[in-house]
């Protein structure tokens, strides 16, 4: 028989950085659920993915035990590594603040497809070229798909 589910808890925590100070130690205790525990098991998972900002989501369930997904890097994080910014434009519309090319935009997208709503790698490259410009970062000449 499943275990009854009794909520979800959302957090972004850097890969292999979790301990219990906030915001991990406060949103798990308010759930009653074992911040070390699941401290240590986040720590194991994200070695590889150290430093890095990585969404999980947290299923808590009746029983006070739980089970974590870890997710993909923000769409908006993963544009400032790719051109070294330090972050976005405080008014996209009007101060651009770099450039980034198709090409990038498509590596991005392979790599968030699984979390992202799109059947197609053009549909996943287009979300993240509107995330992109939404922090003031311009992409390169006309999607692959128009030329």
């Amino acid at each position: 028989m499943a275990k009854e589910i009794e909520g979800f808890v959302k957090l972004q925590v850097r890969g292999g950085q979790a301990n219990p100070s906030p915001p991990v130690g406060p949103a798990l205790g308010a759930k009653g659920l074992n911040i070390m525990e699941f401290c240590k098991r986040f720590n194991a998972r994200t070695q590889e993915k150290q430093g890095q900002v990585c969404p999980v989501v947290i299923t808590v369930f009746k029983d006070k035990s739980f089970e974590f997904v870890i997710k993909t890097a923000p769409a908006a994080t993963q544009i400032m590594e790719a051109i070294k910014l330090k972050k976005g434009s405080s008014v996209p519309n009007r101060d651009k603040v770099g450039k980034i090319s198709w090409d990038q935009l498509k590596l991005i997208a392979e790599d968030k497809m699984e979390d992202l709503n799109a059947f197609k790698i053009e549909s996943a490259m287009r979300m993240i070229a509107g995330t992109a410009r939404s922090m003031g970062v311009t992409v390169d000449g006309p999607g692959p798909w128009e030329a």
